[in-house]
């Protein structure tokens, strides 16, 4: 349509929320479906947090907020970085957005020009490359594999680096792979930042509580203190809190650069919901005890989803360390043909195959960058879990 802006000609829907949404289509249309492709907790927000919105409603904080987010919640990302981080940041050094999405592209629409290249570990959660084709950057793919355990080394960094590079995105644990860098594996990376001055780092920390058995999360910041100027932390309450719907992410970096990302941020969205930011204070300031109970959950039905795929004839699961999502290989399958005579040619014809055969909504791994693969969230109910694996098993049986 000539009417529409080219540049949208350079980025795609997200295939995440493309899968979600046709999941629960086929749902009211009274089809038996397991939709497994949302990246989003099962659980219910924490009563406390619930409780601190019912307050903040009844108190009248319903006006528009600060475009850089409530005093208060600035204060307690401060404290959360301090004393979780060993980080100190002022609150105008911190920026808060609707979501962790938003404060990605406040940052990239702030800091990239026409051409300036963005390095992005493959496979990727699916909004970094086209939130940096939006900004008109040009994103730069490192492809791990499964034996590396889906982690870039500092070799693969080096060669990745140009004189053009001005970001580094990276993301751990990982969407899609679990995969979690330890304090080792990151202070190699940073020692390869440290001789290119021109390169930033933005680090994704949202999984940084979702970690399993004896691992010990870190941050690029925190590795490495000579990169505090051109580390931009990136963190949320999404996740771990359970609060996807309330859409707050927050960041932390030089004071020059979150200013520019409040600048973008007043003619996009103004702020984030002030009750939603009344409701987090409380969720980082309140109990945290709940996370680690969750997290156990979570670990119970990562081993059962990566014993149940792997169990399952030409699949390949390997097991993550972080985040609630496990990418295996379907590699196996390729070549295959379907009860009906239709070849399984790709990734996304066993994710369709998977969908209309079984009921089980998984998304292909071309939307994450690397094939042939697929990527399952575990953050749904256990017994569903278990229905599904049997499912992709009978699936991948009547291949031939």
């Amino acid at each position: 349509m000539p009417f529409l802006a080219t540049r949208l000609d350079r980025i795609k829907p997200s295939l995440t929320i493309a899968v979600t949404t046709r999941a629960a289509e086929l749902k009211a249309q009274g089809r038996d479906v397991i939709g497994l492709g949302a990246g989003e907790p099962d659980f219910d927000t924490p009563e406390h947090i619930k409780e601190a919105a019912r307050v903040a409603l009844a108190k009248g904080y319903t006006k528009y907020a600060p475009v850089e987010g409530i005093p208060a919640l600035r204060e307690a990302i401060a404290a959360k970085l301090k004393r979780e981080n060993g980080l100190t940041y002022t609150t105008d050094q911190i920026t808060v957005g609707c979501g962790g999405k938003q404060t990605i592209y406040n940052a990239l629409m702030a800091s990239l020009n026409p051409g300036d290249e963005v390095i992005i570990p493959a496979p990727y959660w699916v909004s970094y490359p086209d939130i940096t084709l939006l900004a008109e950057g040009t994103p730069v793919f490192v492809d791990t594999s499964v034996q590396d355990g889906f982690k870039m080394s500092p070799a693969t960094l080096e060669a990745a680096i140009t004189p053009k590079t001005k970001w580094l995105i990276l993301n751990s644990p990982s969407n899609p792979t679990g995969a979690a860098y330890t304090r080792d594996e990151l202070k190699a990376l940073t020692a390869v930042l440290l001789r290119h001055p021109q390169v930033w780092v933005m680090t994704d920390d949202i999984y940084e509580k979702i970690t399993y058995g004896n691992f010990v999360f870190s941050t690029v910041a925190q590795v490495e203190p000579a990169l505090y100027e051109r580390t931009l932390t990136l963190n949320g309450l999404s996740k771990a809190y359970c609060m996807t719907g309330w859409r707050v992410g927050y960041a932390a970096g030089c004071k020059d650069l979150i200013k520019s990302m409040n600048k973008v941020q007043s003619q996009v969205t103004t702020s984030t919901s002030t009750i939603s930011q009344h409701a987090a204070v409380a969720a980082l300031n309140g109990p945290q005890d709940f996370i680690p109970r969750q997290n156990r959950v979570f670990e119970e039905r990562r081993d059962l989803v990566v014993a149940g795929l792997n169990a399952a004839k030409g699949l390949r699961c390997p097991l993550p360390e972080g985040a609630f999502y496990v990418y295996p290989s379907c590699a196996g399958v390729i070549g295959k043909r379907t009860p009906d005579m239709k070849e399984i040619k790709t990734d996304e014809d066993f994710a369709a195959y998977l969908l209309e055969s079984v009921g089980v909504a998984v998304v292909n791994g071309a939307a994450f960058g690397q094939s042939p693969a697929f990527r399952i969230s575990y953050a749904t109910a256990t017994e569903t879990l278990r229905e599904a694996c049997k499912r992709i098993q009978q699936a991948c049986a009547a291949l031939s």
